[in-house]
């Protein structure tokens, strides 16, 4: 086979990032050369607009080229990353268990980012978050149920692929039921089939029923099937178990493939190319690896592999040819939806700036708001202004540094004079008192001390604990999985997106929130 017609192939399995708000030349040069599609993330996202305008770079130089983004329209988001999510996340839609509010939901988003020229969204999050400590998944789950998780992802599905994009369940065969986040290390997924096929499958294959267009592998060692290697290297795994026995016929991309849960023994190149081989039909490459000389690595090593005999041509062939039968139908998909690669508004046309978000996911997070009140506790809603204490763990890798999230904010838009104070683990252990100082700004106004997965953190809730003591009318708010319920008002948002801080604070302070202006 002519070394062209392979690198050619090779390109058209990849998905790199790139760094910047417009499309880098050797990224345009790449996809008129045959690049399969490219990943956005965060720092490719400063407005709709804006996005637009850089899809529209893109597909100048190929109309079908897939323009993939990480949009879980949660804690976990790239195209709200300035602002925070103007939808809940999927715990809060399992909270509510609605599935056709999920379905608008994803619906509406899924507009939102087809207009913005997106044709790929790498969601729904399709793992069963069965084991509460897990340090990557949590909030971004439906649940822990499994027919829960089930009936929600095939619900978001629908919704986001009736508006042009192809949905793409995640993790496979499910990352729920970890303690250890593949970012990092190969989580260990340590059950028997029949366990397997009863959680972990069963909102894959409610996914696949649904006709989800791609499922995203994990970086997970999963022994019942195969005992070696991790599954986005499985040959076992993705086709004995994906394609053969569960009927999945769409595409397959891998998780990040610098992610160490594979990169660190097998190198990116090595990765790669097994992952490939055991049927993968796409390479997602994220994290910091946006540049050309890794596309240009990764290219180079497929097309070695194939000369070499690691990699079979025909396995090659298959899997770009994957990649142009989504391309195909995101096209026909987009077309059929009527939709143009243009931001849309919400203006009324008389000049109005619009102001941005989801007025459907910000109704879905007021519903999702769970409170817990002893009682003689204070009671809601409060009356002047309020102190704000926000404890923030160790990030979640998976959710952006750049995101903000918290109750202060809103808070203070409708009680003005609300303060605030965020505290972190390392800055608490240097104080004799730590309790005394998230005390010491509030006086004698309400105290409202918000929490990210509690349970999970020691340190936490030694501090909360030794607070509410000295001030058991304080108010707590979970933003992140509700497991430990303390104080004598507890407020549950089952996410730390922008419009949970909003819900919550509309809940604290009686009146709703007025929406920001866009930036």
């Amino acid at each position: 086979m002519p070394h062209q017609e392979l690198a050619k192939l090779a390109a058209a399995v990849l998905q790199p990032g790139f760094v910047g708000t417009t499309a880098p030349d050797w990224v345009r040069r790449w996809i008129g050369e045959g690049l399969g599609g490219v990943a956005l993330f965060a720092r490719n996202v400063e407005s709709p607009a804006q996005v637009a305008a850089l899809t529209a770079q893109l597909r100048a130089e190929r109309p079908d080229v897939i323009v993939a983004i990480d949009e879980e329209a949660g804690d976990v988001t790239r195209f709200e990353s300035r602002h925070g999510s103007s939808r809940p996340g999927n715990l809060a839609l399992g909270a509510i268990d609605d599935p056709e509010l999920t379905e608008a939901v994803a619906r509406d988003l899924g507009f939102e980012l087809a207009h913005g020229g997106i044709t790929l969204d790498y969601a729904p999050d399709t793992d069963v978050n069965s084991n509460p400590d897990n340090p990557v998944i949590g909030v971004r789950a439906f649940g822990a149920e499994p027919q829960l998780v089930a009936r929600h992802s095939a619900a978001f599905v629908r919704g986001i692929q009736e508006a042009g994009v192809a949905a793409c369940a995640k993790h496979f065969p499910g990352h729920g039921d970890t303690s250890v986040d593949s970012h990092h290390e190969v989580p260990l997924i340590d059950r028997d089939r029949a366990a397997l096929d009863a959680c972990e499958l069963l909102p894959f294959r409610a996914a696949i029923e649904a006709g989800v267009k791609v499922v995203m592998t994990g970086h997970l060692l999963v022994p019942a099937y195969d005992p070696e290697l991790p599954a986005t290297l499985s040959r076992r795994i993705l086709t004995d178990l994906l394609r053969t026995e569960m009927g999945f016929d769409g595409l397959i991309v891998t998780d990040g493939i610098e992610m160490q849960g594979v990169a660190r023994k097998y190198g990116l190149a090595g990765a790669t190319v097994r992952a490939i081989a055991a049927g993968a039909d796409a390479i997602c490459v994220g994290g910091g690896l946006a540049g050309e000389d890794t596309a240009i690595e990764l290219r180079d090593a497929i097309v070695a592999a194939v000369h070499n005999g690691t990699l079979p041509a025909e396995r090659l062939y298959d899997a770009a040819a994957r990649v142009g039968r989504l391309a195909a139908w995101t096209t026909a998909a987009r077309r059929g939806a009527g939709v143009t690669a243009v931001p849309r508004t919400n203006g009324n046309g008389n000049g109005v700036k619009p102001q941005p978000g989801s007025a459907v996911g910000f109704d879905a997070a007021r519903r999702a708001v769970r409170v817990t009140a002893a009682d003689g506790a204070v009671s809601l809603p409060i009356t002047g202004a309020a102190h704000v204490v926000e404890f923030a763990p160790p990030r979640n890798i998976a959710v952006g540094e750049e995101t903000p999230w918290g109750v202060s904010a809103p808070l203070d838009d409708l009680r003005p004079g609300t303060t605030s104070i965020r505290l972190t683990e390392s800055y608490l252990a240097e104080l004799t008192d730590p309790a005394a100082t998230v005390l010491a700004g509030a006086g004698g106004r309400t105290l409202v001390l918000v929490v990210r997965d509690l349970h999970r953190h020691a340190w936490l809730a030694d501090v909360i604990t030794a607070v509410l003591a000295r001030r058991p009318d304080a108010i707590v708010v979970e933003m992140g999985v509700p497991v430990t319920v303390l104080g004598g008002v507890h407020i549950a948002t089952y996410g730390a997106t922008r419009a949970c801080g909003r819900a919550a604070a509309e809940l604290i302070a009686g009146t709703p929130v007025p929406a920001p202006l866009a930036a």
